[in-house]
């Protein structure tokens, strides 16, 4: 396999670097729950103390869409916040998902990462440096450059829970 950050021929070089890596780490993703039965996709690690994988592979969904409304200048669509939300529950913590498979959660994944491509082929390398707002209640400020990047950094992130509720479950 070749690695490069090289983005799509519709995409300008740098908006095009950034997409890039946040599809290889959607594909990294794809790879390291591949095999997941529906147990182990539900399966909360020891005492059920942590979110489950479903959780964390919605999660990054639901953080991923918000960013490319965010992105488009748009709000996030009821439709949406119903089936990917909320961002967190009435006791501050991931919403429960169970029952659905992996194949389901990365299908929806693809979607999301579709929607990211197109929104991406519109942008240039100046749109790069303009400021939206996010948080729970907006009250932070970043570049679409920076979150471009936290789309990649997130996905990453929670792939070391993930492979830490694998070790477990096989365990």
């Amino acid at each position: 396999m070749f690695y490069d950050l090289q983005g799509d021929t519709d995409m300008t070089p740098i908006v095009g670097m950034l997409f890039s890596a946040v599809k290889e780490n959607s594909q990294r993703l794809q790879y390291i729950t591949n095999d997941m039965s529906h147990e182990e996709v539900d399966y909360k690690g020891p005492n059920d103390k942590f979110n489950s994988t479903a959780q964390l592979i919605n999660h990054i969904m639901f953080v991923d869409l918000n960013w490319i409304f965010r992105i488009k200048g748009k709000p996030l669509p009821a439709s949406f916040k119903k089936q990917f939300g909320p961002m967190i529950d009435e006791n501050n913590r991931l919403p429960m998902i169970k029952g659905k498979s992996i194949d389901t959660l990365m299908d929806d994944y693809k979607e999301v990462l579709n929607m990211l491509k197109d929104t991406c082929t519109l942008l240039t390398d100046d749109d790069l440096a303009l400021v939206v707002t996010f948080g729970h209640c907006n009250e932070k400020k970043a570049t679409i450059r920076w979150g471009l990047w936290h789309m990649a950094d997130h996905n990453r992130y929670h792939q070391a829970h993930i492979n830490q509720l694998r070790k477990w479950y096989k365990e």
